[in-house]
């Protein structure tokens, strides 16, 4: 995954080549350009191109940003990236070591606040992880195509407040049922 950072104009790419290792792939590396300049990838005195390499989990899922920061979600934890300026440029900070992700468009941001779909509950994020209250949670979940769950993706109906997870039921190969939260 790679995105531009909307406070700094970084570009930042997720499960990167490390600086010293380039073209071998490290899933859990963060690499980003320097400010402004999408070209100039490599760390130097004269620019804020730089990289970090995250623990917990295995492999980045996915990152979405939120007014302050952005999250990385690993397949086994979540992390808040935030622009601090050099010389650090970001700090990156584990929010969570045990939550999960189904995978890379199961979250929404809305107004600072990220909605996702973990593999065995449904989550909120406004400063700090929350499981969300499900009265249908066993309903989803116990009729779920696990081998599926790549194809799961959130979307937000904004007229109506409702946060939308779509997926594959346990009989089913493409997506064909759906979960709301109001």
């Amino acid at each position: 995954k790679i995105m531009v950072s909307d406070i700094d104009r970084h570009v930042i790419a997720f499960g990167a080549d490390s600086i010293d290792n380039l073209g071998v792939q490290d899933p859990l590396m963060i690499r980003f350009s320097s400010q402004a300049d999408p070209t100039q990838w490599l760390p130097s005195t004269t620019n804020t191109a730089d990289f970090r390499r995250i623990s917990g989990g295995t492999e980045i899922v996915t990152a979405i940003q939120t007014r302050q920061e952005t999250l990385i979600f690993t397949d086994a934890s979540l992390h808040s990236m935030q622009f601090v300026g050099p010389p650090f440029i970001f700090s990156i900070n584990q929010v969570s070591g045990q939550t999960t992700i189904m995978g890379p468009n199961a979250a929404t941001a809305v107004d600072g606040t990220v909605f996702w779909m973990g593999k065995d509950d449904f989550y909120v994020y406004s400063g700090q992880v929350q499981k969300l209250p499900c009265s249908v949670k066993a309903y989803v979940f116990n009729d779920f195509n696990a081998a599926q769950s790549e194809k799961v993706f959130a979307a937000l109906n904004s007229s109506f407040s409702e946060i939308w997870w779509f997926y594959c039921s346990s009989t089913a190969d493409e997506i064909d049922r759906y979960v709301i939260y109001n």
